[in-house]
């Protein structure tokens, strides 16, 4: 029954695209994020699915699409010298074999990212695209808040709808982009069209926000909390009453504590303790491992390089008083083929320090243009631009909690994420061509007072 409703689903979604292919784009989107292919039993999980709507959105793009609104980034341009530098790196990686597996994914999250924002030439797409993601994972999002609600969960055991770690159904994963997509889900509340704001969208929103928020508490991933404690950070900047905020949210997280499982605060516990948590230990053994290996090889070795690391590591012993007897004193053990667990150390262990810069330019160029479209817009009176600058504010939150969980997660090719960065890319084009067809400069001061009648000087 499940795998008939998934057939009819993306059969319905991919027959309405041949009427309006611009579907087809959200269509590769919602494939690309939930995978209905892998959550198949036996009807759709053998036929190559996500590369057929992938040929279609591009085909219906060239064939059908306007072209004219179509504007070029120098963001674009970035993930084109990256794609090919990765594709360098592949050819000349020291472990081929894997580094192709991983490759074969990687190519197609960074050609989406160059396409996708050539395809968005209205407010009704970019609109829509936010939509689309918002919802695919809140598929995701509500399967694992409400396991978690019911008691459910633990590091490495909580199954959100798929039992395996593939894209966003790893905890850790999730649990950063449930953060970091929690102020577009609030934009979306105030300033969507699709769904127009009232009192049901917005009970949506809010409980959508709340399956994000126990996906750190359901997946015990204390990346998910340090994440969570960033957007609460860079909430400060868009609401008004900031000390009533700083209250609000000091008292729900006193309220909060009592209700946690006591295996949650145990793991959260290991934050202040890193250097008595084996994970902890290990992760920064294989940065440690991972910075030497760049110094000999400056260029990377190719996808998948740590699987040659072999490493020494030492665990300090645990000051908490409960815990394990085997975690009292300190240990040393030796490990090998360990992950980096970092976004920043997968890059510079794959693709070398070029690959490190170029991606971290493309972090800090997405960051910059977001700032600026957030000054320029934030106090415009035009009502059709007021929906401008609280996007860019909560696409810029969602990208700097991704560079923060970005830190202990290696999430450096996550499609998701690279659909977030052609948001970004979208909107701006959007933008910058509506400026340069109108002549566009702020709206922002109010018109000049003039004086009323009796007030005039001469007729007094």
């Amino acid at each position: 029954m499940r795998d008939l409703a998934f057939v009819a689903f993306l059969f319905a979604f991919i027959g309405v695209g041949f009427r309006k292919p611009f579907l087809f784009v959200l269509c590769f989107c919602y494939i690309d994020i939930v995978a209905p292919q892998k959550l198949s039993y036996f009807l759709i999980n053998s036929i190559p699915i996500s590369l057929i709507v992938f040929g279609l959105a591009i085909v219906g793009w060239l064939v059908f699409d306007d072209k004219r609104d179509t504007r070029w980034s120098g963001r674009q341009s970035l993930l084109v010298i990256l794609l090919l530098y990765c594709w360098a790196t592949t050819v000349n990686a020291d472990f081929p074999v894997e580094a192709q597996d991983k490759w074969s994914w990687v190519w197609k999250a960074l050609v989406w990212a160059i396409f996708l924002p050539l395809t968005l030439r209205t407010k009704l797409r970019i609109e829509a695209l936010a939509l689309i993601m918002l919802l695919s994972a809140a598929a995701i999002a509500i399967a694992g808040g409400i396991k978690t609600a019911a008691g459910g969960g633990g590091y490495g055991s909580l199954q959100l709808l798929l039992s395996e770690n593939y894209g966003l159904y790893e905890g850790s994963i999730m649990s950063t982009v449930g953060i970091a997509i929690i102020p577009l889900i609030l934009w979306y509340r105030r300033h969507g069209t699709v769904f127009q704001p009232d009192w049901r969208v917005s009970l949506f929103c809010f409980a959508l926000c709340f399956a994000c928020m126990l996906l750190p508490v359901g997946t015990q991933a204390r990346t998910g909390l340090v994440c969570l404690i960033v957007l609460a950070i860079l909430s400060l900047r868009a609401v008004r009453h900031r000390l009533l905020y700083m209250v609000g949210a000091g008292l729900l997280a006193a309220a909060a504590i009592p209700f946690l499982p006591q295996s949650y605060t145990a793991r959260m516990e290991t934050i202040r303790d890193h250097r008595a948590d084996e994970s902890a230990s290990t992760r920064v053994a294989v940065w440690a491992w991972t910075w030497e290996y760049a110094k000999d090889h400056p260029f990377g070795g190719g996808f998948n390089a740590y699987l040659q690391n072999h490493l020494r590591v030492e665990r300090a012993a645990s000051s908490n008083a409960n815990a394990a007897p085997q975690e009292a004193l300190p240990s040393v053990y030796e490990d090998k083929a360990r992950a980096y667990h970092s976004s920043y150390f997968e890059m510079l262990g794959e693709q070398g320090y070029p690959g490190l810069i170029l991606w971290l330019v493309l972090q800090a160029a997405g960051l910059f243009r977001m700032e600026q479209l957030r000054r320029r817009y934030l106090k415009t009176r035009r009502a059709e631009e007021q929906w401008i600058a609280p996007l860019a504010t909560a696409l810029q939150h969602g990208h700097i909690v991704y560079m923060v969980g970005s830190l202990f997660v290696g999430i450096a090719f996550q499609p998701f994420i690279y659909m977030m960065l052609a948001l970004e890319i979208g909107l701006s084009t959007y933008c910058r061509r509506r400026e340069q067809e109108s002549g566009w400069r702020p709206l922002t001061a109010r018109p000049a007072q003039v004086p009323t009648r009796h007030a005039l000087p001469a007729e007094r």
